[in-house]
């Protein structure tokens, strides 16, 4: 059964820019890289969020054969606290508008999306239930008052 989300490949072929680029976005550097430094990086990873969720990056070199270079397709969201602030550093940092941001409808749920510099689309969105279900779990291992 699915577990829950573990990794996000994007593909660039830069990774050394790629690298960079998110290393300030995030406001970290990559925790692994194969191979280690100081070789050129075939691959590399940063983790990130409340449950260290893994952002990967591949040199697209070794994209699978027939891979899609085009921004498109599935598009994974991260919540974030500061959509609308998120999403101007986004722009700001040279990401393309992909989605503005859209309320969904009557709801909390609003989301926009990027493409990074690299051609891959990254979603931000304010999300509700992750924030509901963040508070449960800090309340299911918080110490029971005495």
């Amino acid at each position: 059964m699915f577990r829950g989300f573990a990794t996000i490949s994007f593909y660039a072929d830069d990774l050394a820019a790629a690298r960079d680029w998110y290393t300030e976005l995030l406001g970290r550097q990559p925790y692994f890289a194969f191979p280690a430094a100081p070789a050129v990086p075939a691959y590399l990873e940063f983790r990130i969020g409340d449950d260290e969720d893994e952002l990967g990056f591949i040199d697209r070199k070794y994209a699978p054969p027939g891979a899609a270079n085009a921004p498109g397709g599935a598009v994974m969201h991260w919540h974030v606290d500061d959509l609308a602030g998120t999403f101007e550093k986004l722009l700001a940092m040279g990401a393309a508008e992909y989605q503005p941001i859209t309320s969904h409808a009557d709801s909390d749920f609003t989301t926009a999306s990027v493409v990074d510099p690299f051609g891959n689309v990254l979603g931000v969105m304010h999300n509700p239930h992750y924030l509901e279900m963040l508070e449960a779990r800090e309340k299911a291992t918080a110490p029971a008052a005495h």
